[in-house]
């Protein structure tokens, strides 16, 4: 049964508005909304006058989104004024501001423009001072930063762009600026134009620039180079970086003659080699620990310490780990963990102890194995949040506090979260805190995560590893005879328990699944909606760990990894002479995936121990092997 943070009381005396009602007030409020929408001004006034909802604004904006007038301006800009900053503000500022700008109300358009990375309004905010007699130069260098992007910007800016023109702030330096970026990562497809506006016999470089961002291999055809130039040996800079990642030798044998032909700052040096260190060191070849050790010390980062790392695992070269790491201040827990390791192989027994005892105080993947090491229990480190019912009572009472929690039972969980951002965006650490407490009582763990994440207070155990969904997770995770405490971590990892969470691959739901994954383990489709629901998400996603362990012979490690990178991929990466799995975890080659594997045992630990649990889940990898 989940843990109340608060008694039945107290959340009545906190939530007095939801006490008893809510569902026919949020009823008046969703036909007042439509009303608002879709009726007159005389309509909107009628409903809201009625209506006694913490959402009563979003009925008015439902208004003034679609009826701008000017007849009710200082009614809309004492709106924009009250709801400044909050989720309300920008629907209706920005139909405000088109408004203005088609009625080419110019003073009131920049009376009532704020700062936006919206150009289609900054473009006419820009083009309205300069009419009013705002000083030229201050406006045309803001013109500048909008032109010099590596990206097309909206036909709103070409009045105000050939008037820039035209007074003389486009240079060939600053057309330079924006080929780079086109090329460099922007859009590609602005170079043909911008090559137009390039000087006659410079034209080519763009043609260059294109040809290598579309073909990394073509800044190894050194016959390009005709002329030499700083600029050239730029593109071939770019190209080669790129290269690395696709063709290692070629970029290996290209980069030693560029080097030689262009005059390359130390600074521009050390860039390549970073790259090279990284591509090299990150597929395992052969050269990369020469790259590694070429990179200045000054340019090590936590992500090359990695991989710099992996590299002599991979050797098993325990005595450069220990030279390599011996010293050094501010080790990650990895480094610490694999400094021990290193120690222990070469028979310091007692130095690698001392530092595995200090690794092993931590909540954490690598703290779980030092314990598993020493055989001693696992710290959780766990802290219980304590917050005065006055504070409390005053977060709840917070009209977007208020506002978020409607919208989440109207489940308008887009909505809700903003407003949430916007609240603890406002409030102070104790606030946060108490917001924090308050919506782990209401079930919204995701918005108890994030804000417990934004203020870096990771020692609420019980607040941060909720038993979301528990009665679900046990259900289906007993069906697939797979352990729940797997399965909530899996969830945990990929979601933070939010039930409408949607990746950028296009995964879906708590578990994250892709509607193939669905349709593959339901044996038919299922709707994306569907998958947004609990039930269905939990059930399929604890069988389709059922399923990976069976095909990773379970092994749930790889059901892990497989999880997150796919079952081929993972077979893939399995060596051909066995290696102990902690290794095998340290080297994948995904950082994501490596994390992952990580993060997800990590957690498992967590809900191993708070289900009341003896023993160390980690403790089985120490004696298991991969591969061979």
């Amino acid at each position: 049964m989940k843990k109340q943070f608060l008694g039945w009381t107290a959340a009545a005396l906190l939530f007095p508005f939801f006490a008893a009602g809510a569902n026919d007030k949020h009823d008046a409020f969703l036909k007042a909304e439509k009303k608002a929408r879709y009726g007159n001004y005389e309509d909107m006034k009628k409903v809201t006058g009625e209506l006694d909802h913490p959402l009563k604004p979003y009925v008015e904006k439902a208004y003034w989104q679609r009826n701008p007038s000017l007849q009710h301006q200082t009614e809309i800009e004492n709106y924009l004024n009250v709801y400044q900053n909050t989720p309300l503000e920008w629907p209706v500022r920005k139909a405000w501001l088109e408004y203005l700008k088609k009625q080419n109300k110019k003073a009131a358009y920049i009376r009532n423009y704020r700062e936006t990375s919206n150009n289609e309004l900054t473009c006419p905010y820009l083009s309205f001072q300069l009419d009013l007699g705002a000083p030229e130069n201050a406006i045309m260098n803001q013109v500048s930063d909008l032109w010099v992007v590596g990206k097309s910007q909206p036909k709103e800016c070409d009045s105000l762009f050939s008037l820039w023109k035209k007074k003389g702030y486009q240079t060939p330096d600053r057309v330079w600026q924006r080929v780079t970026l086109a090329a460099e990562g922007g859009t590609s497809s602005l170079l043909p134009y911008l090559k137009t506006l390039l000087p006659e016999h410079e034209q080519y470089l763009a043609d260059l620039y294109l040809k290598v961002r579309k073909d990394p291999s073509a800044s190894a055809g050194l016959y390009r180079y005709k002329k030499k130039s700083a600029k050239e040996g730029q593109i071939a800079l770019y190209g080669v970086r790129r290269l690395v990642w696709r063709d290692k030798e070629l970029a290996l044998r290209a980069w030693e003659k560029i080097e030689k032909m262009f005059s390359y700052t130390d600074e521009q040096k050390a860039d390549v080699y970073y790259n090279f260190a990284l591509s090299l060191a990150s597929s395992g070849h052969k050269e990369a620990r020469f790259w590694l050790n070429k990179v200045p010390k000054d340019r090590q980062t936590s992500k090359l310490m990695q991989w710099q790392l992996a590299n002599m695992l991979e050797l098993q070269d325990w005595s450069g780990i220990v030279a390599f790491f011996t010293g050094k201040e501010n080790l990650t827990l990895g480094q610490q963990y694999w400094l021990a390791y290193s120690l222990n192989q070469r028979g310091e027994v007692e130095r690698a102890r001392q530092i595995w005892q200090t690794v092993a105080k931590e909540r954490d993947y690598y703290g779980f194995l030092a314990s598993a090491r020493l055989g001693i229990p696992v710290s959780l480190n766990n802290k219980e949040l304590n917050i005065s019912d006055k504070l409390k009572l005053e977060v709840a009472n917070a009209p977007g506090f208020k506002r978020a929690r409607a919208l989440y039972e109207l489940d308008r969980f887009t909505a809700a979260r903003r407003e949430w951002n916007y609240l603890t965006d406002t409030s102070t650490k104790e606030e946060k805190l108490a917001a924090s407490m308050l919506a782990a009582d209401l079930d919204w763990y995701d918005s108890t995560i994030y804000t417990l994440a934004q203020i870096k207070e990771w020692d609420y155990v019980d607040l941060r590893f909720p038993f979301a969904f528990r009665n679900l997770f046990e259900n289906y995770s007993n069906r697939s005879h797979i352990d729940v405490a797997w399965s909530i971590a899996i969830s945990r990892r990929e979601s933070s328990f939010a039930p409408d969470a949607r990746s950028h691959a296009n995964a879906h739901g708590l578990m994250q699944l892709l509607p193939s994954t669905a349709k593959y383990m339901n044996k038919s489709t299922v709707s994306r909606s569907v998958l947004y629901q609990p039930r269905t998400n939990i059930r399929l996603g604890s069988e389709y760990l059922k399923y990976l362990k069976k095909k990773n012979h379970g092994n749930e490690i790889l059901a892990t990894a497989s999880y997150n990178a796919g079952y081929h991929r993972i077979k893939r990466w399995l060596p051909e002479q066995a290696m102990p799995a902690e290794l095998w975890i340290e080297l994948i080659p995904f950082t994501e995936t490596r994390n992952y594997v990580k993060n997800v045992f990590a957690y498992r630990q967590v809900y191993h121990t708070r289900l009341g649990r003896d023993g160390n889940v980690l403790a089985p990898i120490l004696d298991m092997k991969m591969g061979g």
